[in-house]
């Protein structure tokens, strides 16, 4: 994700540029309550009228949708928004111009030195009001995660099917839930679950994933029946954790709070505190 003056935008790195999900950018620069329908009659008002189909300079790439799951989306390049821009009446188009210049420029600097991309997403949790010891957690997650997937890599896991049938083994074993239904449990859509846990939510994730990689390393396990359990095992351990640490502290480690509500909950009992 990107975010512009406070709106999150979807992209994805294909081919040596990052590619932006073009209903996104409709409901950055239009502020549309609906930019998939937006979008839609843009593309046939372009085609009517100046016999470009805007759909052909886009292309269809993999970003994640409401419901989670990765779906085919159109996508555009800077070349391409530049383009779309042209199309849509919005006085935020020439900051947006300059803002995706920048992305390139930043996206390039980040190869060079990996750790900008590290500062930059730090930076980019701070933006959006997280504080530093949540961010550090986060970003050591994601760091464990990433040590996860290349183990399964190196241990012939091959698809993104079998990854999301592993990721949710680990989960359901620490927190009796999947993915899917610790999304629905917080009433997300197509946010990302993790940014929506608490600090031990993130702990008990990390917990869980960094077990299943010590597991899978130890009794050498090869392909995806022989991962998943080793997946189940690591998501074991974590939930042994939770369950003992609950009924010490008496408050369940998951909750159904989430980053979305929580900072207006926050407000109004501030408020309620002035009155």
């Amino acid at each position: 994700m990107a975010v512009f003056e406070g709106k999150s935008i979807s992209r994805v790195w294909h081919n040596e540029e990052w590619w932006f999900s073009a209903v996104d950018v409709v409901g950055v620069l239009t502020d549309s309550v609906d930019p998939k329908d937006y979008w839609y009659r843009l593309k046939q008002r372009e085609q009517e009228s100046s016999g470009i189909g805007l759909s052909t300079i886009c292309r269809q790439l993999k970003l994640i949708a409401e419901d989670g799951k990765m779906r085919e989306t159109d996508c555009g390049n800077t070349e391409a928004l530049f383009r779309i821009i042209q199309s849509i009446p919005s006085k935020k188009a020439e900051p947006f111009k300059l803002w995706l210049a920048k992305t390139g420029y930043q996206r390039v600097q980040e190869i060079q030195t990996p750790e900008l991309a590290q500062t930059r997403m730090k930076e980019l949790y701070r933006q959006k009001g997280y504080s530093d010891s949540w961010i550090e957690k986060r970003v050591r997650g994601i760091a464990i995660r990433d040590e996860l997937t290349d183990e399964w890599k190196n241990r012939d896991v091959g698809t993104e099917r079998e990854y999301a049938i592993l990721t949710a083994e680990t989960s359901k074993a620490t927190f009796g839930m999947t993915p899917g239904e610790y999304r629905k449990f917080k009433r997300l859509k197509k946010e990302n679950l993790r940014d929506h846990m608490n600090d031990l939510e993130l702990i008990f994730t990390m917990l869980g994933e960094a077990s299943t990689t010590r597991i899978a390393q130890d009794k050498d396990a090869q392909g995806f029946v022989e991962n998943k359990n080793a997946a189940n095992e690591g998501g074991t351990v974590a939930g042994v954790a939770r369950k003992e640490l609950e009924r010490r502290s008496i408050q369940k480690v998951s909750t159904p709070s989430n980053y979305i509500t929580e900072p207006e909950k926050r407000k109004k009992l501030q408020d309620k505190s002035k009155d």
